[in-house]
């Protein structure tokens, strides 16, 4: 009985570990449904470009506002998709940003056209619409403009610019499922528009997945085309195509999910709004929602600190487990150095490099976790970052 007491008197019970991405508690609650939706794929002798894919696509694309919807291996492969079926050619250029996932701007690689990239607003870390008209070209075919954390530019305007200069536009929505400006969805805007399901996506599933959704029949028949080895009905190739299909389990999976997507929207959102309220650390720079036309999705809730690797080592100490979008920029990794960028081309997407991180964002985020975090990063002191 003495050694019980005594252990109890010195165990001190671990800390519970929070980190920025779960998918836990939400496969727990839903694990029956998941199990049944992969049970029928597997007993119905389909697997690959079935009745599961067929439905996905015309669901998702509707939810998106658009008419057309093509599932494809992943969101790397729906935007190089997205520029291959637009026509884009080797000596082409495409305006882009640094500010991104590397997916986006490989896929602009892949098709042997040029990147070029445009600065972002330091506010909201989109693309500076200020800047893209002094990149054009005779040269430029497209604009590549990125959704990125869950919120979309001026779409007003940056469809003018296009219309101005007779370009092509294709959205990565890969961030940005459900985000709307004036109403309409992402997706909805573009010739051709890119999506990802990958697991940490707003709308995930269990490995990868993709889609390109468009409203331009043409557009869609060239992408199903495309996604399969240039076929159409038999195994004959009649024209340039790749092997980039969404199988029948993940579409099941998804279509499952797609049911449940609002409601994971709006706990992101509750969880952003908690998050705007209660954080009052002036040392930190919280999300700027550009004005009342847009509608945040929130796939991550990004703060800026001039600090910002002393703020991440001070909440590891205190088991948070926050990330950074991104750490390097694209146009200055030794991956893209061909494309001849330097430091200091792109000062404000190189700043922001250095300074923001993502708070933990998933929709089954626990109230209680929500506080911990709240409360840390409300401690936090420049000078003082080990505890308070």
């Amino acid at each position: 009985m003495l050694r019980i007491k005594n252990f109890f008197k010195f165990y001190k019970p671990l800390k519970p570990k929070i980190f920025v991405w779960s998918y836990l508690e939400e496969f727990n609650k839903e694990k029956k449904y998941i199990y049944s939706s992969i049970k029928k794929v597997l007993k119905s002798g389909k697997l690959i470009l079935g009745p599961n894919v067929e439905n996905f696509e015309k669901s998702f694309s509707s939810w998106c506002d658009s008419e057309f919807g093509v599932g494809v291996a992943n969101g790397t492969d729906a935007v190089f998709l997205a520029l291959k079926a637009l026509k884009v050619c080797p000596d082409d250029e495409i305006i882009t940003v640094s500010n991104t996932a590397v997916p986006t701007v490989s896929a602009i690689v892949a098709t042997g056209a040029k990147p070029v990239f445009v600065d972002v607003e330091e506010n909201s870390f989109l693309l500076d619409l200020n800047l893209v008209e002094k990149k054009i070209t005779a040269k430029t075919n497209a604009i590549v403009v990125v959704h990125l954390f869950g919120q979309m530019p001026n779409m007003d305007r940056l469809l003018k610019i296009v219309k101005n200069h007779n370009l092509y536009l294709v959205e990565d929505c890969a961030q940005a499922h459900g985000a709307m400006y004036n109403g309409k969805k992402a997706g909805s805007f573009g010739d051709i528009s890119a999506f990802s399901f990958y697991p940490t996506k707003i709308l995930g599933t269990y490995g990868d997945g993709g889609m390109c959704v468009t409203n331009n029949e043409s557009h869609y028949k060239e992408l199903k085309r495309l996604r399969f080895y240039g076929m159409e009905k038999t195994y004959y190739s009649i024209s340039e195509g790749y092997n980039s299909r969404l199988d029948e389990i993940h579409a099941s999976i998804l279509s499952f999910k797609l049911k449940n997507l609002d409601s994971y929207i709006n706990k992101r959102r509750n969880i952003a709004f908690r998050y705007d309220s209660e954080i009052n650390n002036s040392e930190f720079i919280k999300p700027a929602i550009i004005n009342s036309n847009h509608y945040h999705s929130y796939y991550l809730y990004v703060l800026k600190h001039s600090k910002r690797d002393a703020v991440m080592d001070y909440l590891k100490k205190n088991n948070v487990f926050v990330n950074i979008s991104y750490p390097w920029p694209i146009h200055i990794m030794d991956g893209f150095s061909f494309l001849n960028y330097k430091d200091g081309d792109l000062p404000i997407t190189e700043k922001l490099a250095k300074e923001i991180f993502s708070l933990p964002m998933y929709p089954d985020l626990s109230y209680d976790k929500q506080t911990k975090v709240i409360e840390l990063i409300n401690n936090f002191e420049e000078n003082n970052n080990s505890t308070k």
